[in-house]
């Protein structure tokens, strides 16, 4: 009974290191939204030109201080082979009440970001008013 139990558990533990794995998209997704969190608490905090950078699978949460220097509050990468990002290149600001602008202070409508491996997608969307959160596959932002 205990040769059985050993046997199955082996094939399950081989099972999860064999197939592909959602774990990088996920973790991408989930370091998004923590740099996108943190580029919002540093508009509140009245921070110039908060941000979240998008660059390919580079994340950065920045700000500007008040010499013009850039400050980087958080930058997560993983391999390019990992996962994808669409859009692969966009900057998202943040004005001082935290919601999303572009670079030159106007409105930006829902974003939605999806983050790719092998099928599996993840779809975070980033409000007009700063909220972030993911929806399903269908990436209707808008409610």
């Amino acid at each position: 009974m205990v040769i059985i139990l050993i046997g199955v558990l082996s094939a399950l533990g081989i099972g999860l290191f064999a197939r592909s794995s959602a774990f990088s998209p996920l973790l991408a997704t989930q370091q998004l939204q923590s740099a996108t969190l943190l580029a919002q608490q540093a508009a509140l905090a009245g921070k110039k030109n908060s941000r979240v950078e998008i660059s390919g699978t580079t994340f950065r949460a920045r700000f500007e201080e008040a010499d013009g220097s850039v400050s980087t509050l958080q930058s997560f990468s993983l391999d390019g082979e990992d996962f994808t990002t669409t859009p692969s290149n966009q900057d998202i600001y943040f004005n001082r009440l935290a919601a999303s602008i572009d670079a030159s202070g106007n409105s930006l409508g829902a974003t939605a970001i999806e983050i790719t491996k092998d099928g599996t997608k993840f779809i975070l969307c980033i409000s007009s008013l700063g909220a972030v959160y993911q929806v399903d596959l269908t990436g209707n932002c808008n409610g």
